[in-house]
C-alpha cells in the first residue's frame, strides 16, 4: 500500500509542514539543509517479522521507506504503533541521506568519532607531561600544608 504525500507549493523548498510526521527540530533542520523533499520519499506499511504472533501476523504496523534519488531505503518496526514506527523510520531516512551526502561531516560520523577519540589511548609521551604536570601540583600543595600553623 503506497500513500502519496499531497505536496502544495511545486518547485518550492519543502518546509516541516510538508512531512507526513511531526519531525523533531534538530532533525528537520537536517532536512531542510539537505533539501529533502517528501515527495521523492515512497511510504509503504507493511507487516512485520519475529515474536508478537497474531498480532503481527495480522497488523501493518511496520513502516518502509524509499527515497528515490538516493535509492536509500529503511524498514522499522521497533515500537507496536505504526505512528512511532513512521517517526522513527523518517528520522532514520533523513540521518542515512546526510550521512550518505556529508559523509565525515555528518553528526552521526561527528559523535562516533569524539567517542573513539575519547577511548584513544594517550602517547607515552602525553601520558608522562601529564603525570610531570600533577607531580608538579602535588609539591606546590605539599609545600602549602607545611608552611600552615
Amino acid at each position: 500500500m503506497c500513500s502519496p504525500l499531497p505536496h502544495p507549493r511545486s518547485g518550492a523548498s519543502p518546509s516541516m509542514s510538508d512531512f507526513p510526521v511531526d519531525l523533531p527540530a534538530d532533525i528537520a533542520a537536517i532536512a531542510a539543509d539537505l533539501q529533502i523533499n517528501p515527495q521523492d520519499v515512497e511510504e509503504h506499511f507493511v507487516r512485520g517479522g519475529g515474536p508478537g504472533g497474531q498480532k503481527i501476523n495480522k497488523t501493518n504496523s511496520a513502516v518502509q521507506l524509499l527515497h528515490g534519488p538516493t535509492g536509500i531505503e529503511v524498514k522499522v518496526q521497533r515500537h507496536r504503533e505504526q505512528s512511532l514506527n513512521r517517526l522513527s523510520a523518517w528520522k532514520l531516512l533523513i540521518l542515512n541521506i546526510e550521512e550518505r551526502e556529508k559523509g565525515e561531516r555528518s553528526r552521526l560520523q561527528q559523535e562516533q568519532f569524539k567517542i573513539r577519540k575519547q577511548k584513544q589511548r594517550r602517547s607515552t609521551r602525553a601520558k608522562q607531561k601529564m603525570l610531570d604536570e600533577k607531580h608538579r601540583r602535588a609539591q606546590i600543595k605539599e609545600e602549602r600544608r607545611s608552611c600552615e600553623p
